[in-house]
Protein backbone atom coordinates (compact mmCIF):
# COMPACT_ATOMS: atom_id res chain seq x y z
CA UNK A 1 0.00 0.00 0.00
CA UNK A 2 2.84 2.39 0.80
CA UNK A 3 4.59 1.49 -2.43
CA UNK A 4 1.39 2.01 -4.46
CA UNK A 5 0.65 5.37 -2.84
CA UNK A 6 4.23 6.59 -3.30
CA UNK A 7 4.43 5.25 -6.84
CA UNK A 8 7.54 3.13 -6.19
CA UNK A 9 8.40 -0.54 -5.73
CA UNK A 10 8.15 -2.42 -2.45
CA UNK A 11 11.93 -2.84 -2.54
CA UNK A 12 12.34 0.94 -2.63
CA UNK A 13 10.03 1.33 0.36
CA UNK A 14 12.13 -1.26 2.20
CA UNK A 15 15.32 0.68 1.43
CA UNK A 16 13.78 3.92 2.71
CA UNK A 17 12.48 2.28 5.91
CA UNK A 18 15.91 0.79 6.58
CA UNK A 19 17.75 4.05 5.94
CA UNK A 20 19.56 3.07 2.77
CA UNK A 21 21.70 5.93 1.36
CA UNK A 22 21.05 4.78 -2.23
CA UNK A 23 17.59 6.38 -2.50
CA UNK A 24 17.21 9.94 -3.78
CA UNK A 25 15.90 12.59 -1.38
CA UNK A 26 12.80 13.13 -3.53
CA UNK A 27 11.81 9.47 -3.33
CA UNK A 28 12.56 9.35 0.40
CA UNK A 29 10.23 12.32 0.91
CA UNK A 30 7.51 10.68 -1.19
CA UNK A 31 7.74 7.37 0.66
CA UNK A 32 7.80 9.04 4.09
CA UNK A 33 4.73 11.06 3.14
CA UNK A 34 2.91 7.86 2.19
CA UNK A 35 4.04 6.20 5.44
CA UNK A 36 2.67 9.11 7.47
CA UNK A 37 -0.64 9.18 5.59
CA UNK A 38 -1.18 5.43 5.99
CA UNK A 39 0.15 5.28 9.58
CA UNK A 40 2.45 2.48 8.52
CA UNK A 41 4.64 0.81 11.16
CA UNK A 42 7.15 -1.93 10.16
CA UNK A 43 6.19 -5.38 11.39
CA UNK A 44 8.71 -6.12 14.12
CA UNK A 45 8.29 -9.90 13.97
CA UNK A 46 8.86 -9.94 10.22
CA UNK A 47 11.94 -7.77 10.54
CA UNK A 48 13.32 -10.10 13.22
CA UNK A 49 12.90 -13.08 10.91
CA UNK A 50 14.57 -11.28 8.02
CA UNK A 51 17.49 -9.78 9.97
CA UNK A 52 17.83 -12.52 12.61
CA UNK A 53 17.95 -9.74 15.19
CA UNK A 54 15.49 -8.85 17.92
CA UNK A 55 16.58 -5.19 18.23
CA UNK A 56 16.44 -5.75 22.00
CA UNK A 57 19.27 -5.35 24.53
CA UNK A 58 19.12 -6.70 28.07
CA UNK A 59 20.44 -4.73 31.03
CA UNK A 60 21.22 -7.20 33.83
CA UNK A 61 21.50 -5.91 37.41
CA UNK A 62 21.95 -8.77 39.92
CA UNK A 63 20.85 -6.68 42.91
CA UNK A 64 17.62 -6.30 44.87
CA UNK A 65 15.13 -3.77 43.51
CA UNK A 66 15.27 -1.91 46.84
CA UNK A 67 19.01 -1.39 46.47
CA UNK A 68 18.80 -0.39 42.81
CA UNK A 69 16.17 2.28 43.33
CA UNK A 70 17.98 3.69 46.39
CA UNK A 71 21.32 4.12 44.61
CA UNK A 72 21.66 7.11 42.23
CA UNK A 73 24.48 5.33 40.36
CA UNK A 74 22.05 2.94 38.70
CA UNK A 75 19.73 5.73 37.59
CA UNK A 76 22.63 7.62 36.04
CA UNK A 77 23.99 4.55 34.27
CA UNK A 78 20.56 3.59 32.88
CA UNK A 79 20.17 7.20 31.71
CA UNK A 80 23.42 6.88 29.80
CA UNK A 81 22.36 3.60 28.17
CA UNK A 82 19.00 5.10 27.18
CA UNK A 83 20.64 8.23 25.77
CA UNK A 84 22.75 6.18 23.37
CA UNK A 85 19.98 3.76 22.38
CA UNK A 86 17.54 6.63 21.73
CA UNK A 87 19.13 7.21 18.32
CA UNK A 88 19.04 3.52 17.39
CA UNK A 89 16.31 0.94 16.77
CA UNK A 90 17.25 -1.03 19.89
CA UNK A 91 14.88 -1.40 22.84
CA UNK A 92 16.07 -1.95 26.42
CA UNK A 93 14.92 -4.72 28.78
CA UNK A 94 16.05 -4.56 32.42
CA UNK A 95 16.50 -7.75 34.45
CA UNK A 96 16.65 -7.16 38.23
CA UNK A 97 17.62 -9.72 40.89
CA UNK A 98 18.58 -12.10 38.08
CA UNK A 99 20.55 -14.33 40.45
CA UNK A 100 17.36 -15.32 42.27
CA UNK A 101 16.73 -17.69 39.36
CA UNK A 102 19.91 -17.89 37.33
CA UNK A 103 18.62 -20.73 35.14
CA UNK A 104 15.60 -18.69 34.08
CA UNK A 105 17.79 -15.70 33.27
CA UNK A 106 20.22 -17.81 31.24
CA UNK A 107 17.40 -19.43 29.27
CA UNK A 108 15.97 -16.01 28.48
CA UNK A 109 19.30 -14.64 27.32
CA UNK A 110 20.05 -17.64 25.11
CA UNK A 111 16.50 -18.09 23.83
CA UNK A 112 16.73 -15.63 20.97
CA UNK A 113 15.03 -12.85 22.94
CA UNK A 114 17.91 -10.34 22.89
CA UNK A 115 20.82 -9.41 20.64
CA UNK A 116 23.19 -8.75 23.52
CA UNK A 117 23.46 -7.95 27.22
CA UNK A 118 24.87 -5.24 29.48
CA UNK A 119 25.86 -6.46 32.95
CA UNK A 120 26.34 -4.03 35.85
CA UNK A 121 26.98 -4.40 39.58
CA UNK A 122 28.13 -7.97 39.07
CA UNK A 123 29.62 -10.10 41.81
CA UNK A 124 32.30 -12.75 41.38
CA UNK A 125 29.79 -15.50 42.24
CA UNK A 126 27.01 -14.45 39.84
CA UNK A 127 26.15 -17.15 37.31
CA UNK A 128 23.29 -15.95 35.09
CA UNK A 129 25.58 -14.54 32.43
CA UNK A 130 28.74 -16.57 33.10
CA UNK A 131 30.26 -18.11 29.97
CA UNK A 132 27.84 -16.30 27.64
CA UNK A 133 30.56 -14.39 25.80
CA UNK A 134 31.02 -17.17 23.26
CA UNK A 135 27.35 -17.24 22.23
CA UNK A 136 25.89 -13.82 23.07
CA UNK A 137 27.61 -10.41 22.99
CA UNK A 138 28.07 -9.21 26.58
CA UNK A 139 29.54 -5.93 27.84
CA UNK A 140 30.32 -5.57 31.54
CA UNK A 141 30.17 -2.41 33.60
CA UNK A 142 33.48 -2.93 35.40
CA UNK A 143 36.06 -5.58 34.63
CA UNK A 144 35.00 -9.08 35.74
CA UNK A 145 37.04 -10.27 38.72
CA UNK A 146 36.90 -13.94 37.74
CA UNK A 147 38.87 -14.86 34.58
CA UNK A 148 36.77 -16.28 31.74
CA UNK A 149 37.53 -18.49 28.79
CA UNK A 150 36.88 -15.59 26.43
CA UNK A 151 38.41 -12.15 26.97
CA UNK A 152 35.48 -10.04 28.24
CA UNK A 153 34.33 -6.72 26.85
CA UNK A 154 33.95 -4.08 29.53
CA UNK A 155 33.71 -0.38 30.32
CA UNK A 156 35.13 0.65 33.67
CA UNK A 157 36.18 3.77 35.55
CA UNK A 158 39.60 4.35 37.09
CA UNK A 159 38.64 3.07 40.54
CA UNK A 160 42.22 2.58 41.71
CA UNK A 161 43.31 5.99 40.49
CA UNK A 162 40.33 7.72 42.07
CA UNK A 163 40.89 6.04 45.43
CA UNK A 164 44.58 6.89 45.25
CA UNK A 165 43.84 10.55 44.53
CA UNK A 166 41.47 10.71 47.50
CA UNK A 167 44.04 9.14 49.83
CA UNK A 168 46.84 11.40 48.60
CA UNK A 169 44.62 14.42 49.25
CA UNK A 170 44.05 13.32 52.84
CA UNK A 171 47.77 12.77 53.40
CA UNK A 172 48.56 16.12 51.80
CA UNK A 173 46.22 17.85 54.24
CA UNK A 174 48.20 16.41 57.18
CA UNK A 175 46.06 13.37 58.07
CA UNK A 176 47.94 10.26 59.16
CA UNK A 177 45.48 7.85 60.84
CA UNK A 178 43.49 7.25 57.68
CA UNK A 179 40.90 4.47 57.64
CA UNK A 180 38.83 3.16 54.75
CA UNK A 181 35.32 1.78 54.45
CA UNK A 182 35.68 -0.64 51.56
CA UNK A 183 32.93 -2.07 49.40
CA UNK A 184 32.26 -5.78 48.79
CA UNK A 185 35.44 -7.55 47.73
CA UNK A 186 33.62 -9.74 45.20
CA UNK A 187 32.84 -6.64 43.10
CA UNK A 188 35.32 -4.69 40.93
CA UNK A 189 34.69 -1.24 42.54
CA UNK A 190 35.00 -2.63 46.05
CA UNK A 191 38.21 -4.50 45.27
CA UNK A 192 39.92 -1.82 43.18
CA UNK A 193 39.11 1.13 45.47
CA UNK A 194 40.54 -0.71 48.46
CA UNK A 195 43.62 -1.55 46.42
CA UNK A 196 44.07 2.11 45.44
CA UNK A 197 43.83 3.30 49.06
CA UNK A 198 46.19 0.59 50.30
CA UNK A 199 48.82 1.30 47.66
CA UNK A 200 49.12 4.97 48.65
CA UNK A 201 49.13 4.19 52.37
CA UNK A 202 51.99 1.71 51.96
CA UNK A 203 53.92 4.02 49.65
CA UNK A 204 53.84 6.66 52.38
CA UNK A 205 54.76 4.28 55.20
CA UNK A 206 51.35 4.58 56.88
CA UNK A 207 49.25 1.94 58.64
CA UNK A 208 47.00 0.17 56.12
CA UNK A 209 45.21 -2.05 58.62
CA UNK A 210 42.31 0.32 59.39
CA UNK A 211 39.88 -1.36 57.02
CA UNK A 212 36.17 -2.02 57.50
CA UNK A 213 33.79 -3.34 54.86
CA UNK A 214 30.28 -2.31 53.89
CA UNK A 215 27.83 -3.12 51.12
CA UNK A 216 27.58 0.38 49.57
CA UNK A 217 24.55 1.33 51.75
CA UNK A 218 24.27 4.15 54.30
CA UNK A 219 23.56 1.72 57.14
CA UNK A 220 26.65 -0.35 56.37
CA UNK A 221 28.80 2.79 56.30
CA UNK A 222 27.58 3.82 59.76
CA UNK A 223 28.19 0.35 61.18
CA UNK A 224 31.66 0.17 59.64
CA UNK A 225 32.60 3.59 61.05
CA UNK A 226 31.49 2.60 64.54
CA UNK A 227 33.69 -0.48 64.34
CA UNK A 228 36.68 1.54 63.15
CA UNK A 229 36.33 4.04 66.02
CA UNK A 230 36.23 1.22 68.53
CA UNK A 231 39.45 -0.19 67.11
CA UNK A 232 41.24 3.15 66.73
CA UNK A 233 39.71 6.20 68.46
CA UNK A 234 42.50 8.37 67.01
CA UNK A 235 41.34 8.08 63.39
CA UNK A 236 41.64 11.50 61.75
CA UNK A 237 40.37 10.65 58.23
CA UNK A 238 38.35 8.06 56.35
CA UNK A 239 37.98 7.23 52.69
CA UNK A 240 34.66 5.55 51.94
CA UNK A 241 34.25 3.53 48.74
CA UNK A 242 31.00 5.32 47.86
CA UNK A 243 29.05 8.40 48.90
CA UNK A 244 26.32 6.48 50.71
CA UNK A 245 28.79 4.81 53.05
CA UNK A 246 30.47 8.19 53.57
CA UNK A 247 27.11 9.64 54.69
CA UNK A 248 26.74 6.65 57.01
CA UNK A 249 30.18 7.47 58.43
CA UNK A 250 28.93 11.03 59.09
CA UNK A 251 26.18 9.57 61.27
CA UNK A 252 28.54 7.43 63.33
CA UNK A 253 31.02 10.28 63.76
CA UNK A 254 28.26 12.61 64.98
CA UNK A 255 27.12 9.96 67.46
CA UNK A 256 30.65 9.81 68.88
CA UNK A 257 30.88 13.58 69.23
CA UNK A 258 33.42 14.01 66.43
CA UNK A 259 33.16 16.83 63.91
CA UNK A 260 33.76 16.65 60.14
CA UNK A 261 36.30 17.79 59.04
CA UNK A 262 37.74 19.23 62.27
CA UNK A 263 38.26 15.88 63.97
CA UNK A 264 37.87 13.48 61.06
CA UNK A 265 38.07 14.30 57.35
CA UNK A 266 35.81 12.24 55.09
CA UNK A 267 35.98 11.51 51.35
CA UNK A 268 33.50 9.44 49.33
CA UNK A 269 33.30 8.12 45.79
CA UNK A 270 30.62 8.72 43.08
CA UNK A 271 29.65 12.42 43.36
CA UNK A 272 25.91 11.86 43.37
CA UNK A 273 22.94 13.34 45.23
CA UNK A 274 24.21 11.99 48.56
CA UNK A 275 27.39 14.06 48.20
CA UNK A 276 25.49 17.15 47.11
CA UNK A 277 23.07 17.13 50.07
CA UNK A 278 25.50 16.00 52.80
CA UNK A 279 26.36 18.45 55.57
CA UNK A 280 29.12 19.44 55.43
CA UNK A 281 29.34 19.10 51.66
CA UNK A 282 31.15 15.88 50.84
CA UNK A 283 34.53 15.81 49.13
CA UNK A 284 34.30 12.88 46.73
CA UNK A 285 35.67 11.19 43.64
CA UNK A 286 33.46 11.92 40.64
CA UNK A 287 32.90 9.04 38.25
CA UNK A 288 31.10 9.52 34.90
CA UNK A 289 28.18 7.13 35.48
CA UNK A 290 26.11 8.54 32.59
CA UNK A 291 29.13 8.38 30.30
CA UNK A 292 29.79 4.82 31.42
CA UNK A 293 26.26 3.79 30.40
CA UNK A 294 26.62 5.50 27.03
CA UNK A 295 29.97 3.84 26.37
CA UNK A 296 28.65 0.41 27.35
CA UNK A 297 25.65 0.71 25.02
CA UNK A 298 27.79 2.03 22.16
CA UNK A 299 30.30 -0.80 22.51
CA UNK A 300 27.58 -3.46 22.61
CA UNK A 301 25.85 -2.12 19.49
CA UNK A 302 29.20 -2.03 17.67
CA UNK A 303 29.81 -5.68 18.59
CA UNK A 304 26.30 -6.76 17.57
CA UNK A 305 26.55 -5.01 14.21
CA UNK A 306 30.08 -6.19 13.49
CA UNK A 307 31.55 -2.70 13.45
CA UNK A 308 35.11 -1.81 14.61
CA UNK A 309 35.30 -1.54 18.40
CA UNK A 310 37.60 -1.59 21.42
CA UNK A 311 37.66 -4.58 23.73
CA UNK A 312 37.56 -2.41 26.82
CA UNK A 313 37.51 1.22 27.92
CA UNK A 314 38.53 2.81 31.24
CA UNK A 315 37.06 6.25 31.95
CA UNK A 316 38.86 8.83 34.13
CA UNK A 317 37.74 9.98 37.59
CA UNK A 318 38.13 13.39 39.21
CA UNK A 319 38.51 14.46 42.83
CA UNK A 320 35.86 17.05 43.74
CA UNK A 321 36.98 19.07 46.75
CA UNK A 322 34.31 20.26 49.15
CA UNK A 323 34.09 21.01 52.86
CA UNK A 324 34.49 17.52 54.37
CA UNK A 325 38.20 17.16 53.57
Amino acid sequence: MVAAQAGVSRATVSRVVNGSPTVTPEIVESVNRAIAELNYVPNRAARMLASRRTQVIALIVPESSAKIFADPFFAQLVQGVALHLADTEYMLNMLIESEANSGKTRRYLLGGNVDGALVVSHHAGDHSYAQLNGTLPVVYGGRPLVPEDNEPYFVDVDNRGGAAAATEHLIGSGRRRIATIAGPQDMPPGFDRLDGWRGVMRANGLDDSLVARGDFTVASGAEAMRGLLEREPGIDAVFAANDQMAVGAYQALAESGRQVPGDVAVIGFDDNSFAETASPALTTVSQPAVGMGQAMAELLVQIIEGRPHQDHLVLPTTLVRRASA
